[in-house]
């Protein structure tokens, strides 16, 4: 039975043509993933957004744009009481060379090209916003 919601806000952080992806761990999955996380209570969107790039890649961001907002009906595929939505912005890296991996789960970064043939994420709404992004850059 759904009996929670949760709000996730994820990034399309564009540089070169390409989008960064993390590569991380989450419940014993390896995940390639956007860059992003849950909302906390009291927390807007955009707060949100600045809060995880700081804390999981210790970067400042200029939001460029809202992306894509899930549509559909999901359930978590980590937790079957929970019931997502999940949106998505563009953003710019201002600090490129502070890169620094600080949550233990992040295993690497990588850069994808938005040109690429295969969408190469898994959860299903990442696909989905890849999708749209490649629709405004291609």
């Amino acid at each position: 039975m759904i009996d929670k919601i949760n709000v996730r806000v994820y990034a399309a952080a564009i540089r070169d043509g390409k989008v960064l992806a993390l590569h991380e761990e989450y419940a014993g999955e390896q995940l390639m993933k956007l860059p992003g996380g849950g909302l906390e209570l009291g927390e807007g969107l955009l707060d949100c957004l600045h809060r995880e790039f700081e804390e999981e890649l210790n970067c400042k961001i200029k939001i460029l744009g809202h992306l894509y907002t899930q549509e559909d009906f999901l359930v978590s595929r980590f937790r079957e009481n929970e019931q997502l939505l999940t949106i998505y912005y563009m953003v710019e890296i201002l600090d490129n060379d502070e890169f620094l991996i600080l949550d233990p789960c992040i295993e690497k970064i990588e850069w994808i090209p938005i040109n690429t043939a295969e969408n190469p994420f898994q959860l299903p709404i990442d696909r989905i916003a890849f999708e749209k992004l490649r629709e405004r850059f291609l």
